[in-house]
């Protein structure tokens, strides 16, 4: 099954990195933020990627094409008949589709152009900025017994502000950033090929039209997450996932 990852956006809000990278090779200690999204996915048996780039979409394409000498130790020689040898035993075993959806282009056109890759029923697809330790095959499993085109994971943020409750014009009780009540939409998804019929051909947010006619037409079921996740927005997030990581306390690190 193909997990497609949506790589293309320019990440204004975090101007610090962005400026020089593409949002998801940010790093997240010595590895970029789409290594470690991919890992997770990895970690339950999926290993076939589509990457929708976009923005500097030609680092990505380096990356991917540099990563075996990247990730591993080697010794090279040089000639006519050179060759390299790898010491270490680093390299992911993934499968990598690179497809350039253009640089202004919306998220629902992006995803429109990568159909001629999507080989069976059902897809996955998710940001590459967003970090969670969501049960992957769970999800999938909600979505086949849910019968609908597509499943959303659930997620209740935390507020990013303290809250109080007041009476008679004195404070009673405060909250830091207290659990949100609403449920958002965590990014991890899993959709079937039908869902194409719903993404028109002109630029659009995959957020706004297609999901909401899906879910006027019933056709959207959730997954509840009520483990960690967080979406990397700003040089400020990254700052605290970097911390989490570096002390050996990040909550989406599954593997070994």
């Amino acid at each position: 099954m193909k997990i497609v990852i949506l790589c293309g956006g320019k990440g204004t809000r975090m101007r610090e990195e962005t400026e020089f990278r593409p949002k998801p090779l940010v790093r997240i200690g010595e590895k970029p933020i789409i290594w470690h999204i991919m890992k997770l996915y990895s970690y339950y048996g999926f290993y076939d990627f589509v990457l929708c780039v976009g923005y500097k979409g030609d680092m990505i394409k380096h990356y991917f094409m540099e990563m075996p000498w990247l990730n591993n130790d080697f010794t090279i020689t040089t000639g006519v008949q050179s060759k390299v040898q790898f010491h270490t035993e680093n390299n992911e075993n993934w499968n990598v589709t690179i497809v350039d959806t253009g640089l202004e282009t919306q998220t629902g056109k992006r995803i429109r152009q990568i159909e001629k890759y999507i080989d069976t029923d059902d897809f996955m697809l998710t940001y590459g900025d967003g970090l969670s330790n969501v049960n992957i095959p769970k999800l999938y499993e909600t979505h086949k017994k849910s019968g609908k085109i597509a499943t959303l994971t659930g997620v209740n943020p935390n507020s990013p502000f303290g809250v109080f409750k007041t009476q008679d014009g004195v404070v009673t009780s405060f909250k830091e950033k207290p659990v949100l009540e609403d449920t958002i939409n965590g990014g991890y998804m899993v959709l079937n090929k039908r869902v194409f019929d719903y993404i028109p051909d002109t630029d659009c947010s995959f957020e706004q039209e297609p999901l909401h006619r899906l879910a006027l037409d019933g056709e959207i079921s959730i997954f509840k997450h009520d483990g960690f996740w967080m979406a990397i927005d700003t040089y400020k997030d990254i700052e605290k996932v970097n911390g989490l990581w570096n002390t050996g306390e990040s909550p989406w690190k599954l593997w070994d």
